[in-house]
């Protein structure tokens, strides 16, 4: 793994526009516009680093869905703060069904460096981002400049045979929804939908628009419909569960759900289970599952334990995004010896009732003065592609850049 710089190609910005990435520039605090698709420089792995990636993921995920398997039969869905007894119960009947419920994708985040064992950050498994760079620019990108390398990217194709495999468990009769939220200002969750249903069309699925706030619900017919009263069968949705299932239509979603075998009304893409890998508190049970694996940090939900005098800790929100209320605690912090890092511009807002995880602190690899974080894509279950994404400091958030690789 070894990072280098190159010219940008000339044009560059309006052939990703061309190539579905729609914002390419990312506006930061002080009003700047910088590139958030960065192709001056670029990582270059040999295969067999990537090969080890890739058993990497598999058996993340394998250990990811083991992890799920307990929290369901132990009844520990109060972990994750699932404490609603009808969600709990929603999310238990969709893993025990999960194999009558469309699921497509997810994304690990890793800590790598090119020595020893990747480490988990954290899974995003129920509405991941960054799909669209990593699938197609990055594509064009390496055949552009470097037409007789590899990169590891089988995204476009993974993804269109997923929604082909997957078609018998959706609704007869019906197209399949696509939506976002319009509340995002940016384009990054309409281009991810607008990517995604455009693979569903390739694999031949009739398919419509809609965004989350034009879903209705009809009294009469007790069925969520779009603008023209039309009944929402299926839909894949760019929205949480976790704000799904308590926004002011929660009680409408857990009325209608189908959670497979022809029940309920309305099948949500991903499933309902996918609240049991979106949480950070999957880290520490993953750790509790699997103390001292290779590929896991430590990690606890009550508290930092002795992290925070042997390597620090990371205390995440258990439902945070983009890095948002993530505080690093260095070593010795808690004896006043050490200091509070977060690279926000600001103190993060943590309310002190938040629930965290607690992970052992394992500084992003930094190449160039780059802290590096690898995003590795699972589509239907199997390793699928990588995606890299740069920050300037130790939390990759909305400002961190992403950038190509290749395998040489």
């Amino acid at each position: 793994m070894r990072r280098h710089t190159v010219e940008p190609r000339p044009g560059w910005q309006r052939t990703v526009e061309e190539q579905g990435l729609v914002y390419p520039l990312t506006r930061h605090p002080d009003g700047s516009l910088r590139p958030y698709w960065d192709e001056s420089a670029y990582y270059a792995f040999t295969l067999d680093e990537v090969e080890t990636l890739e058993e990497t993921v598999e058996e993340l995920h394998a250990l990811c869905l083991a992890a799920a398997e307990h929290l369901v039969d132990a009844g520990r869905l109060a972990d994750l703060g699932v404490t609603d007894p009808r969600i709990a119960a929603a999310v238990a009947e969709a893993w025990r069904r999960r194999a009558e419920l469309p699921s497509v994708y997810g994304r690990f985040d890793l800590r790598y460096d090119g020595t020893g064992p990747a480490k988990l950050l954290e899974y995003n498994a129920d509405t991941p981002t960054s799909l669209v760079e990593a699938a197609s620019p990055q594509w064009f990108w390496m055949e552009d400049r470097f037409p007789a390398a590899d990169q590891w990217n089988s995204l476009h194709e993974r993804l269109v045979a997923a929604w082909k495999k997957q078609a018998a468990l959706l609704p007869p009769g019906n197209p399949l929804y696509f939506a976002h939220s319009s509340a995002d200002e940016l384009g990054e969750d309409l281009m991810t939908v607008a990517y995604l249903k455009e693979t569903a069309e390739q694999a031949g699925l009739d398919t419509d628009w809609i965004s989350m706030e034009e879903i209705g619900f009809d009294p009469l017919s007790g069925r969520f419909v779009d603008g023209q009263l039309r009944f929402i069968r299926s839909c894949f949705k760019l929205y949480p569960w976790e704000w799904l299932t308590t926004d002011r239509f929660a009680g409408h979603v857990l009325d209608t759900l189908d959670n497979g075998g022809g029940t309920g009304s309305t099948l949500w893409i991903e499933p309902a289970w996918k609240m049991l890998l979106s949480n950070k508190a999957l880290l520490a049970v993953l750790w509790e599952l699997n103390p001292g694996h290779p590929h896991l940090l430590p990690a606890y939900l009550d508290g930092p334990r002795d992290l925070a005098a042997t390597t620090g800790y990371v205390a995440k929100p258990l439902l945070g995004r983009e890095g948002a209320g993530v505080t690093i605690h260095e070593k010795g912090a808690d004896e006043g010896a050490g200091v509070t890092i977060h690279e926000k511009g600001a103190d993060p807002v943590v309310r002190d009732d938040e629930p965290c995880c607690y992970q052992a602190l394992a500084p992003l690899p930094a190449f160039d003065g780059n802290h590096v974080v690898l995003g590795a894509w699972v589509v239907d279950g199997e390793p699928a592609g990588l995606g890299i994404r740069e920050s300037a400091g130790l939390i990759t958030d909305e400002y961190a850049r992403f950038v190509p690789h290749v395998i040489l």
